[in-house]
């Protein structure tokens, strides 16, 4: 799955839509994204520059895409299954180091494209479909690797195998009064001087596009005309599979490879899923109180994990994002932004800009006994209020922040993970000092926690560096902050809530990146069930 003409056209969206079409013909299917950026993962990367950054159970730190390929498909992703430039020539340089290429000169054509076919190649036989992503677009120059690299690949495999797919756009000139499809021949071109020819071409739209301009871009990228498929914008991303299906998508993708026994899907899960999005019975409002809300996709699992929420409980989930920073430092009134909302979520993040703020948003949820949720910093800073505000704490704070009186969230210098200790320190790499992936919590009986749950056991995934201090707990629970939730050492504070509330939890790991729209993860459900009484006794 190429891109061209421009970027973040929606190429994670639909391979993943058809992925799960694929799936719904009986297949079982396994996806994967190469990014050409030079960074080896995106882990320390602005939220600003790349959106979120998706964290799988065994740690891997990913594209948000593979966020949209587990909730489509329900598989969930791994290490194996997003690579990067940086992580391809770091391989290779270490090969080289280790002598494995016996002192062969080291260059792009073979050995960096041999890395990447072995990247693809690791999934044969892991799945019946295969879907790459290559992101970026058609010209960049950093990608040119990787599409040398599937031109050698569908060779090598040969054709009945390997099918080539490229999204393009097709642009609105409002002044010609039509869509233009110059653009699209062009990055076809520019496809085909790589020596790859696209066996189906996607043409994103914002308006249905006429038949006659299909059939000009068929004959002018050489392509029957059933292969040059509209996608059009669809008013919920869980309507993409239904309209590409519509459109012929995943029949000519059988009809490419030459299957002809294929079942045909049932798409009934979806329908009654674009049924609950679009015609819910009621509607809520969850502020978002953060520090990334100028670029939505900083949050792109926590949204779809809400808008979970809001398909279990057939309502709609209307996002009020709040900058916290602009509460840092002064005395704004936050009641005036906050006392609309019927949910106030504190999401994760890092560094210290907007913390106050979002402990100020703490303070109006518990006083006001409005539902809370925090996840990983969002727990850290209900803490924080806890300590200030009800044990009377002054000072209290996290060491990530800078020095402090009471540092009731601080650096942990190690931990256990199964049977292994592993260790970190001030000075180590970022990209090295986090707790990542899953790991298993303790949940104390009779805990609102365990009953959402329905189990004494959890095993959720993490991203972050810092922890609640256990040596504050006994101070915090006399106060009402109860740690329901704990490592299976006891040493690691993992949930914290209020049984004096009538829905406050916070949680030190991430679990909207579990959340899928027909799964979706019980906390966000009972958020949001919380979230609806709440709306009534407005």
């Amino acid at each position: 799955m190429t891109g061209g003409v421009v970027s973040s056209l929606g190429k994670g969206l639909a391979s993943a839509a058809l992925g799960a079409l694929l799936q719904e013909r009986g297949y079982s299917v396994r996806i994967c994204k190469l990014d050409p950026y030079l960074n080896v993962d995106p882990g320390t990367m602005s939220p600003f520059q790349h959106g979120e950054v998706y964290v799988t159970d065994d740690g891997a730190e990913t594209d948000l895409d593979l966020g949209h390929y587990e909730r489509f498909t329900g598989r969930p992703a791994t290490q194996k299954d997003n690579t990067t430039t940086g992580r391809i020539y770091l391989s290779v340089l270490q090969k080289e180091r280790r002598g494995d290429y016996l002192g062969a000169t080291i260059q792009v054509i073979p050995h960096i494209t041999n890395e990447i076919k072995d990247f693809i190649r690791e999934k044969d036989g892991s799945a019946d479909f295969v879907i790459c992503e290559i992101g970026g677009t058609i010209g960049d120059i950093e990608g040119l690797p990787f599409l040398e690299a599937i031109r050698q690949f569908g060779n090598e495999v040969g054709r009945d195998r390997a099918l080539f797919i490229h999204m393009t756009l097709l642009p609105y000139i409002p002044t010609a009064g039509e869509l233009k499809t110059k653009p699209t021949q062009h990055s076809v071109k520019e496809l085909m001087s790589a020596g790859i020819r696209p066996n189906i071409l996607l043409c994103r739209a914002d308006r249905a596009i006429e038949k006659d301009e299909l059939a000009k871009i068929a004959l002018f990228c050489n392509l029957d005309a059933n292969r040059v498929i509209p996608a059009l914008d669809a008013s919920s991303i869980y309507e993409v599979p239904l309209t590409y299906h519509a459109e012929g998508l995943d029949d000519q993708v059988m009809n490419a490879f030459g299957i002809t026994d294929s079942e045909k899907p049932d798409l009934s899960k979806w329908e009654e899923i674009v049924h609950r999005v679009k015609e819910p019975e009621g509607e809520v409002t969850i502020a978002i109180v953060g520090k990334y809300t100028n670029l939505t996709d900083s949050y792109k699992s926590l949204n779809e994990a809400l808008t979970h929420g809001g398909i279990a409980n057939n309502v709609k989930v209307k996002l009020q994002f709040v900058d916290a920073s602009e509460f840092d430092g002064h005395e704004d009134d936050i009641v005036s932004v906050l006392k609309n909302a019927n949910g106030i979520l504190v999401p994760g993040g890092f560094g210290s800009r907007g913390t106050e703020g979002k402990i100020k948003a703490v303070q109006y949820a518990r006083e006001n006994n409005v539902p809370y949720f925090g996840i990983c910093l969002g727990m850290q800073m209900a803490v924080i209020e806890a300590a200030r505000n009800l044990c009377g704490l002054k000072g209290a704070s996290s060491t990530e922040f800078g020095e402090c009186k009471h540092p009731v969230v601080g650096l942990m210098t190690e931990w256990v993970r199964g049977n292994k200790k592993e260790e970190r320190s001030e000075g180590s790499d970022l990209g090295g000092t986090m707790r990542l992936g899953a790991y298993p919590a303790s949940l104390k009986d009779g805990s609102q926690i365990s009953g959402i749950y329905g189990t004494h056991e959890l095993s959720e995934r993490h991203r972050h560096r810092y922890e609640v201090n256990i040596n504050y707990k006994d101070q915090l629970e006399k106060e009402g902050c109860l740690f329901a939730g704990l490592s299976p050492d006891g040493e690691l504070p993992e949930t914290c809530e209020r049984p004096d509330h009538p829905w406050f939890i916070g949680v030190q790991f991430h679990p909207e990146l579990k959340s899928k729209p027909f799964d979706p993860h019980p906390l966000f459900v009972s958020f949001i069930d919380a979230a609806v009484h709440q709306s009534r006794l407005v």
